[in-house]
């Protein structure tokens, strides 16, 4: 299975040709996938960097880094992300709440310090001179957190992505052109409205474009997105979908917005991590508007690459727009919320009721 997975990431999600140059970005847990994934681009023709972080590096240098070394940028990355070709980071954590005690101040200063890369990587991901995909190893931690023993994790892990299928890749074109026919409808569209209890929202998406992500950017992937106009979003929203940002758990999210600005917000847990991340610049405004429409994950792990895929939700990010989209907000947030329509959510589109109780109508 993972010589199929590695397979699915290089053939399909990367598209990897002779003469490409890739980074490959994980950690020590995922040394299984890292060796096949290397294998096969050598095999097309590729150069291919690795980076494998250990056991709590990331907590290590928030606690040691002092204000120089917060400002200090690999010269590696800067080449990467401005020169290379292609980029995986393959999600394998040691563990989920490794850095929730880091000071935030020192995030801030680390943020301040990589912003410069942060918009060459969204330029350069928006016009896909820079392709990339995010995927999931199956480790101890993400099985725990998802309530599942780690056979049972990878189980799902895999079967999200297909890969029990007889031909993965074929699977993946299928919903490919499958909602290529939702993008193309809803590119039509000015006006849209989520209803449910607890939300009643309405937004602008007048000449944005919608994406069809399609398992090349994020595997799995199955959903539709694209960027609010910024100033256009008016009205209520619960998330109900429980959700972790930056290691700590935050639930019953409840949003309030005028001209597209957040004016009251509260959580039924993680008020205080609510709190702290709309001090932060664009984090107050919304930069992604999305469907999910993978029917193969049915329930939140706590993983926003799995949840916010689900099939019959819908999520908004607050901060950091996708800039193929046309979305302009900029924020070193980008931080999905999730909300269930499978009970008594509803879609309108120009006043058209296109999707009823998690599915679409046309």
């Amino acid at each position: 299975m993972i010589k199929e997975y590695a397979r699915l990431l290089v053939d399909y999600c990367l598209e990897i040709q002779a003469g490409d140059q890739l980074f490959v970005q994980s950690t020590t847990l995922a040394e299984p996938l890292v060796r096949e994934v290397y294998r096969l681009a050598m095999q097309a023709g590729a150069h291919v960097i690795t980076e494998l972080e250990w056991r709590e590096q990331s907590r290590i240098y928030f606690m040691e880094a002092a204000p120089h070394q917060l400002e200090w940028l690999s010269p590696n990355s800067q080449k990467i992300f401005s020169e290379f070709d292609a980029y995986l980071h393959i999600r394998a954590p040691f563990n989920l709440r490794e850095d929730q005690n880091t000071d935030p101040e020192k995030r801030k200063a680390r943020n301040k310090a990589t912003k410069a890369i942060s918009q060459i990587y969204s330029n350069r991901t928006a016009d896909r001179s820079l392709k990339r995909c995010l995927c999931q190893y199956p480790t101890q931690a993400a099985a725990q957190e998802a309530g599942m023993s780690l056979e049972e994790y990878q189980h799902f892990v895999y079967s999200a992505c297909k890969l029990f299928d007889e031909d993965a890749r074929n699977s993946w074109l299928q919903v490919r052109n499958q909602q290529q026919d939702i993008v193309d409808y809803l590119n039509k569209v000015d006006t849209m409205r989520f209803r449910k209890e607890g939300t009643d929202l309405t937004f602008s998406v007048r000449d944005r474009i919608w994406m069809n992500s399609d398992g090349r950017t994020n595997m799995p992937s199955g959903e539709v997105y694209t960027a609010p106009i910024e100033d256009q979003v008016n009205g209520e929203i619960y998330f109900d979908y429980p959700s972790i940002f930056r290691g700590h758990p935050v639930q019953g999210i409840r949003l309030k917005v005028e001209n597209g600005f957040i004016i009251n917000w509260e959580a039924r847990t993680g008020q205080k991590l609510l709190d702290e991340v709309f001090a932060t610049e664009g984090a107050r405004q919304f930069g992604e508007v999305a469907i999910g429409t993978n029917y193969s994950i049915q329930m939140p792990t706590g993983n926003i690459l799995f949840d916010e895929k689900i099939g019959g939700s819908i999520h908004m990010a607050v901060g950091q727009a996708y800039y193929q989209t046309g979305g302009k907000n900029t924020s070193s947030i980008h931080w999905d919320m999730i909300s269930d329509m499978k009970a008594d959510g509803e879609i309108w589109a120009d006043s058209k009721l296109i999707y009823e109780k998690g599915k679409f109508l046309i």
